[in-house]
């Protein structure tokens, strides 16, 4: 008898056995292949636009995602320089083997957890809870919990041209059959996605003079809070080309091999990721596409065509690609393809992962319809720490949307119709001046102590930054700077003039003018603050406090107003049946969805403000 047992070892199963094990009860992890364990199936790179961000909220949570990128990246970038703070995203490649035996060895050294190489074909539930799963071999193990984190081998079908074989990640895996129909006969309602893969090239055939560079920073951002620095990870450039008409018209001419234009593929691919002949078939006023080109590791030949995902006949694959600058004698290690898998609708979980349908059972990752290594990872550490709440008789944890990324992302899974594999961006995010990657262990870490996955020491690091970044404000306040000891910086920058002193405050919030020039430029800020801000994080967030002030207050008004709404509770068996006088959509919607919130209620899809009115009298009497 486990704990918890976790289904599954990719970034979601990881992330959830290390919470539970972290938590101090005795979890058991079972994968089909332990030569996989968190396996980067598509991309080499962990991070991007608002995937940096969420990995940053797993490190301040206590996970180990960014732990692992940091120590085995061969590239790291910040994205979105130019923009403002709010998008400002952390991406690395990375060495995909060496993130894999990273987090394997990281696995195998946490005593509380037991591997088990096996594969899950059913799921036993009396009378609607969680007893035990069941191996290939028949063999029953119980536990008091279970983390189904599947990805995407749930009767996973691979398309290459008009083949197609059973496979759960790859060709060389196998899906996993039964489970899905074990969920299925205990009430879970299930749909098929789909998701796809480019090509991998040799990279020794790539012609550099024809590709641009693509460097990494002078300067890189680590992703963990703990981690001093990662500038002698940069080890590897990325390079940049671009299809042409020729390109176009290679892959038009396999159109009618093509699985997706065929009927195939039944399932519903990614809007905001599609495939190369997807791209060329919806926008053919479109005479180009960017394609990238990203080492897998620093000591292999392994090269991803980021931007050529494609299910097409693998003669048209190579062809295509041979059409591209710089690719005219690429030789393809193996083609691009297309993966049909099951997905469970993500209406099924509540706020804290667990299903409705079956109680102690929690869902993580691809099994909920997302994708994307971060999405899956954040998703598998709340359903570790929520399983180990719920044994231990804890309150659950549930993130709002105003608190992490990974708050908006199981919100949005409960309350929107997921019919896509879901990714998270910076716009689906109302708070993301709030949500940035830079004050992540500001937002969390408290949560992380509170679940024993953060340590004293660091939560104290990190209160003493907020502390210090506090006194830094209140100095530049009161503190008054004369015309004649900082004009000449303002007319340098463009800005202004003073005409009488003014706060040191009010000059750092016009633009252009940045806190490094004030205390380079100010012996008075430099003495009032100038030892402080030594430290950079300080001196981060003095001046995004300051440039942004208004701005982050309309936000927390704002926040403050919805928590109203989701501080309101929804009792599991109310019955919205007996409420004639709300929309029949409304009513539909409500039933399906079980929101556990007004808050949430409020954003199911079909639910109008006349419902939420209606809820929120009778919930008042």
């Amino acid at each position: 008898m486990y704990d918890v047992i976790v289904v599954g070892a990719g970034h979601a199963g990881c992330e959830a056995a290390l919470a539970v094990a972290r938590s101090g009860l005795e979890c058991l992890l079972i994968t089909s292949d332990l030569s996989a364990v968190a396996r980067m199936s598509c991309n080499p790179a962990i991070g991007g636009v608002a995937k940096g961000q969420m990995t940053r909220e797993i490190d301040a949570l206590g996970g180990e995602m960014a732990k692992a990128i940091d120590a085995t990246g061969i590239q790291f970038r910040l994205l979105n320089r130019s923009k403002g703070a709010a998008l400002h995203s952390p991406r690395a490649q990375a060495d995909k083997t060496l993130y894999s035996l990273y987090m394997r060895s990281v696995i195998e050294h946490e005593p509380n957890i037991d591997i088990l190489q096996d594969t899950v074909i059913g799921v036993s539930a009396p009378k609607g809870t969680f007893k035990s799963v069941t191996v290939m071999s028949g063999r029953a193990i119980k536990a008091k919990a279970a983390i189904l984190a599947c990805g995407t081998f749930l009767n996973g079908l691979i398309h290459i041209g008009m083949d197609h074989y059973p496979g759960g990640r790859s060709v060389a895996e196998p899906p996993v059959t039964g489970l899905t129909e074990s969920l299925a006969a205990l009430g879970f309602s299930f749909g098929r996605l789909k998701t796809g893969t480019p090509p991998r090239i040799d990279s020794r055939s790539v012609n550099y003079d024809l590709v641009t560079e693509q460097p990494g920073d002078d300067d890189p951002v680590a992703f963990s809070f703990s981690t001093e620095s990662v500038a002698h990870r940069n080890l590897v450039c990325c390079h940049l080309t671009k299809t042409t008409e020729k390109t176009h018209e290679i892959l038009r001419s396999g159109f009618d091999r093509s699985p997706l234009f065929t009927g195939k593929v039944q399932g519903v691919g990614p809007r905001y990721c599609p495939s190369i002949e997807d791209k060329i078939y919806r926008f053919p006023e479109k005479l180009s596409q960017h394609i990238f080109l990203e080492p897998e590791g620093a000591d292999t030949i392994e090269m991803y065509v980021n931007g050529f995902s494609t299910s097409l006949p693998e003669d048209i694959q190579l062809a295509g690609l041979r059409s591209i600058p710089g690719l005219e004698e690429a030789k393809m290690i193996r083609p691009g393809y297309a993966i049909e898998y099951d997905y469970f609708h993500p209406w099924q979980i509540r706020s804290t992962m667990e299903t409705r349908p079956v109680e102690n059972l929690y869902f993580a990752g691809q099994i909920n319809g997302t994708s994307g290594y971060e999405e899956a990872a954040g998703q598998g550490l709340m359903a570790g720490i929520n399983a180990v709440r719920k044994i231990l008789g804890k309150e659950p944890i549930v993130l709002g949307r105003d608190q992490a990324y990974i708050g908006v992302l199981i919100d949005d899974l409960i309350t929107k119709e997921t019919n896509e594999p879901y990714r998270m961006f910076t716009s689906s995010a109302e708070h993301r001046l709030i949500l940035r990657h830079d004050n992540a262990d500001l937002r969390l870490s408290t949560v992380g102590y509170e679940c024993g996955l953060v340590s004293e020491h660091q939560l104290e690091k990190t209160k003493a930054i907020t502390d210090l970044a506090g006194e830094c404000i209140e100095r530049l306040k009161s503190l008054k700077l004369k015309p004649d000891e900082i004009n000449q910086l303002l007319a340098n920058k463009g800005a202004q003039e003073l005409k009488s002193p003014a706060s040191a405050l009010s000059v750092l919030k016009r633009p252009g003018i940045e806190l490094a020039d004030l205390l380079r430029h100010s012996a008075a800020v430099q003495a009032a603050i100038g030892e402080t801000c030594e430290d950079v994080r300080v001196a981060e967030q003095v001046q995004i406090e300051i440039k942004y002030e208004g701005y982050i207050k309309r936000e927390k008004l704002v926040a403050e107003r919805i928590a109203r709404l989701d501080a309101l509770h929804i009792p599991d068996n109310f019955k919205y049946e007996s409420l004639n006088s709300l929309s029949n959509e409304g009513r539909e919607k409500l039933i399906k969805h079980r929101p556990s919130t007004i808050g949430q209620a409020s954003r199911i899809l079909g639910v109008s403000p006349s419902d939420v009115s209606i809820l929120m009298i009778r919930l008042g009497r």
